[in-house]
């Protein structure tokens, strides 16, 4: 892997959090399948396109994208090793010759100028420690004129799945405070406006941004749901202090909240995400292919 200026995620990912996602791939991608549709439709992908998945995890988004790319490619990078170990051999199993992934940190990672014509990201891009290097550094490897598509997750306290997990483990949700800054994490772009003055400083315009509010399904039961969730990063930090029996009265409380939103499709609860597109200027001197 190349250099890496976001340590604290690449510790994260490549840790017990990263294996979480990646022996769990197929509940995480339902968690967020909804996404998906609007995110593909959004970019615009064309046959011949060569397509930049930006912390494309598991790897779903970017075989999704090297299928509609069918003379094109898709390249999807991410810090996590685990992931993509698991990306890599869903691709081939599905027998795509025309996807590869690459270990590495967006913010920095030494992308050839110009190299593709559309990048995505399903709510891969709220991490960084410098947004806007990150952004000008997709970029500069976008050619002129390339797309941008991506989703992020709106306010806090418009997720249901929050106010959910939240109240039955802690027994309140946390406020967030407006004054407090934006610190890299899945809320860091939650204000529009940051979006729009983040890309322009990064070098994008015809920026959009727009609602979506998918279903995430979280496990095929309420028991099933429980599993998931406490196995994340965040949730064993909130249970890390407790003794035993606390831990049981916390999955006993989750999976109590979770069967009121059993559906015949499994847990549902609303998410509430932007989408967001831009463009790179087209009177951009640098070389495409």
């Amino acid at each position: 892997m190349q250099a890496i200026v976001n340590v604290e995620q690449a510790k994260a990912w490549n840790g017990p959090e990263g294996r979480h996602w990646a022996d769990h791939a197929a509940h995480w991608d339902a968690v967020s399948g909804e996404l998906n549709e609007p995110l593909l439709a959004a970019a615009g992908i064309n046959p011949a396109d060569r397509v930049l998945d930006l912390g494309c995890g598991n790897g779903q988004t970017t075989r999704l994208a090297a299928r509609r790319a069918r003379d094109g490619y898709a390249v999807g990078v991410d810090l996590s090793g685990p992931m993509l170990e698991t990306a890599r051999a869903h691709a081939d199993g599905e027998g795509l010759t025309n996807v590869r992934f690459a270990q590495g940190d967006v913010q920095v990672h030494p992308f050839p100028p110009g190299e593709f014509d559309v990048a995505i990201s399903r709510g891969g891009l709220t991490f960084f420690t410098d947004p806007v290097a990150a952004f000008t550094n997709v970029a500069q490897a976008l050619r002129p004129g390339g797309r941008l598509a991506f989703t992020c997750a709106r306010a806090l306290d418009e997720q249901q799945w929050f106010t959910v997990f939240m109240t039955a483990l802690a027994g309140r949700v946390p406020r967030t405070d407006p004054g407090a800054g934006y610190e890299p994490g899945m809320f860091s772009l939650a204000d529009p406006r940051r979006i729009d003055e983040l890309l322009t400083r990064a070098g994008f315009r015809d920026i959009a941004v727009t609602a979506v509010d998918p279903a995430m399904t979280y496990g095929h039961d309420a028991a099933d749901a429980t599993r998931l969730v406490l196995g994340t990063g965040p949730a064993r930090a909130l249970l890390d202090n407790g003794d035993r029996e606390a831990v049981t009265r916390a999955r006993l409380a989750l999976t109590a909240a979770l069967s009121s939103y059993q559906h015949p499709d499994g847990v549902q609860l609303g998410g509430a995400f932007w989408l967001v597109t831009a463009v790179t200027d087209a009177d951009d001197q640098r070389s495409g292919h």
